[in-house]
């Protein structure tokens, strides 16, 4: 006679997936601080400013990208301090925001920026993905975020 399942879940099975999902998604997260760790050691910055650099895609305020970072603004404006301690940013003032600040590449910072998106997309611990699979985990992680 085949056995019957209790109509009741059993708590413990039914928390394997997450638990699994965790301990996955805290690996992967350790790969990237790895991989980011070591394109700053190779380009000579921290790993805050690579992820800094990473992210200024266009100018922005510090506030922005503090939010972009998962920081807090004034953990972003230190960054930004010695960005441009080294001459890879502006501060400009904002067009429409007489309180704010711009936030703008230098032709430096440009090419700096370049070196540090080529050397993260070279070895990403993503690339073992396809380009489908990529977007398929951003569409995941994405609708688990918002």
């Amino acid at each position: 006679m085949a056995e019957r399942r209790d109509a009741v879940a059993d708590p413990v099975a039914e928390g394997q997936i997450d638990r699994d999902v965790c301990k996955l998604v805290h690996r992967f997260t350790q790969k990237l601080d790895v991989h980011v760790r070591a394109v700053a050691d190779e380009l000579g910055l921290t790993p805050t400013q690579v992820i800094a650099l990473r992210e200024l895609s266009d100018p922005i305020t510090a506030r922005e990208l503090a939010r972009r970072m998962v920081c807090e603004a004034s953990n972003a404006t230190f960054v930004l301090d010695r960005l441009e301690h080294q001459g890879l940013i502006e501060r400009q003032p904002h067009p429409t925001d007489r309180r704010a600040k711009r936030i703008v590449l230098t032709p430096a910072g440009e090419r700096r920026r370049a070196n540090v998106l080529e050397r993260l997309n070279a070895h990403s611990p993503l690339a073992a993905l396809s380009p489908a699979q990529q977007e398929s985990l951003r569409d995941l992680l994405q609708a688990l975020v918002t």
